[in-house]
């Protein structure tokens, strides 16, 4: 009976090791990933303030919040699974999918460098805008806000990927889920606290 109980011991330390060692491979590969991330989530925080301005003080922080879970899902139901397809079936494909996620991103920065110093004449002869309910005005600033995210969501992952290389599918899966999730909770919560401090 003791000898049972004392390779039971051993089986459940045996399995501690494991799980420790694994615990510290997704710190170590989520570290490395959100290191290389610095730049996009830089990108991310800097343009989430963007979305909230016009509104009041007590729409600002449920705006954050609703662009936030956008994010969450992006992340998790869309990007992941994607991203664990792609891994398995086309690895080949990661490489060229940042590039054109990245030349999509000079793309989007050039275009708000431009509308800084270029005067559109569009908007000279453009008629007056009717009013546009507040409501639907938040809805389409946070559907706009989404959209970006997932492009940067999307850069995100694929560098994630790029870094966990040869890694197993279920450590791929839990890397990609705390780079993404972390990621987020950094970029939205920094966000509200902001906004929250500006308001106080």
């Amino acid at each position: 009976m003791a000898s049972g109980l004392l390779a039971l011991f051993d089986d459940v330390a045996a399995f501690a090791k494991i799980a420790s060692a694994s615990l510290d491979d997704v710190v170590k590969m989520s570290a490395k990933a959100a290191g290389k991330s610095a730049g996009i989530v830089i990108d991310d925080a800097a343009v989430t303030p963007r979305y909230v301005v016009g509104f009041t003080a007590d729409r600002e922080l449920p705006i954050i919040g609703k662009i936030a879970w956008g994010s969450a899902l992006n992340k998790l139901v869309f990007l992941l699974p994607g991203a664990l397809l792609l891994s398995t079936f086309a690895p080949w494909s990661i490489l060229p999918l940042l590039i054109l996620g990245g030349a999509y991103l000079c793309y989007e920065g050039y275009g708000k460098v431009r509308e800084l110093f270029v005067a559109d004449s569009s908007k000279k002869t453009a008629k007056p805008l009717q009013a546009i309910d507040s409501e639907v005005l938040e809805r389409q600033k946070i559907a706009s806000a989404i959209r970006t995210d997932f492009i940067l969501s999307a850069e995100i992952m694929a560098i994630t990927l790029s870094t966990v290389g040869e890694a197993s599918l279920a450590m791929k899966a839990i890397v990609l889920a705390v780079v993404g999730m972390g990621i987020t909770i950094a970029v939205y919560g920094t966000a509200s606290g902001f906004r929250s401090q500006l308001i106080g």
